[in-house]
């Protein structure tokens, strides 16, 4: 009888430490209830509008006369307007020109708010007189300063995006700021100083990805916030130039219809709050699990 020499057991992969805290982090994310239902409303409405050619084949501009003022029904699902063209396709094109305003405004927002927080913590000279800046610029409401910059540069989607994300700066720098200026006083920021390491690679490499964390909770609320300030400034005429769609000017189109066809401003509204509201569940699963002051498990 021959033996049976027993294969030695596979070595199982070693995981560096970075990959084991983003393994734990992705599983506490997975785990909170409110970070996966904001996750799927977002994933949905992302979806719905980048098949939206797939599930409508009418143009969001094409009229019909004909139809002005259709009810929902099997042919019109969300009604039709005053030159008969369908709400359900101008609803789902819509979403693609509302969420990239959204979401390329909460990302400018948050470089430049990144930058100005950065500068603003690291040369302290410079600390009194960034922040008395941003404190002037916060003392306006960011719709109103918003609309300020997107009437001097003219309604289209490059100036809305431009002016949310100007209107926003401020925010994202006061709370870049005030994580840097922890950060900046640990050791390891002491010992990378001590090194002979330069600002700037200390800025980028140890004090910025440290920040990290509450700068994404705040984009994903600024994102939400800008979605709804798309909505104000089409409403008061100086958002995305129709005929081309937007939730908002959907419904500044259908304010003067709102008592013969109600159908005009109720489905871009719910897709507007449903947004809102997904945004805000994924930003209250990331603060939860990032903060390491709130341990709140799902």
């Amino acid at each position: 009888m021959t033996d049976r020499l027993a294969s030695p057991a596979e070595p199982q992969p070693v995981l560096s430490p970075g990959a084991t805290r983003r393994r734990i982090l992705m599983r506490r994310l997975w785990r909170h209830r409110s970070f996966r239902i904001g996750g799927g409303i977002v994933l949905a409405i992302a979806l719905l509008a980048l098949a939206a050619p797939l599930l409508t084949s009418t143009e969001p501009t094409q009229m019909n006369l004909r139809a002005r003022f259709a009810p929902p029904s099997a042919e019109y699902l969300f009604g039709a307007d005053n030159f008969g063209r369908d709400i359900f396709t101008r609803v789902l094109y819509g979403a693609r020109i509302s969420l990239w305003i959204g979401c390329a405004s909460a990302l400018l927002a948050a470089a430049g708010g990144a930058m100005v927080g950065m500068v603003s913590a690291w040369f302290r000279p410079l600390d009194g007189v960034i922040m008395r800046i941003m404190d002037a610029l916060l003392a306006f409401p960011a719709i109103l300063l918003a609309i300020g910059i997107n009437a001097a540069l003219g309604p289209q989607v490059t100036s809305v995006i431009i002016a949310l994300a100007f209107a926003y700066i401020p925010r994202m720098a006061r709370i870049v700021r005030a994580a840097a200026l922890v950060v900046r006083e640990l050791d390891y920021v002491d010992a990378a100083r001590v090194s002979g390491a330069g600002g700037a690679r200390i800025i980028f490499r140890h004090i910025l990805p440290n920040c990290m964390a509450p700068l994404l909770v705040s984009v994903t609320f600024v994102f939400a916030y800008a979605i709804l300030a798309e909505a104000a400034l089409s409403f008061l005429g100086i958002g995305p130039p129709p005929p081309d769609p937007s939730w908002g000017n959907i419904i500044a189109e259908g304010r003067d219809y709102s008592v013969q066809a109600w159908w005009i401003m109720l489905f871009p509204g719910l897709a507007i709050s449903f947004s809102a509201l997904g945004i805000n569940l994924l930003g209250d699963g990331l603060r939860d699990v990032l903060d390491p002051r709130l341990k709140v498990e799902a």
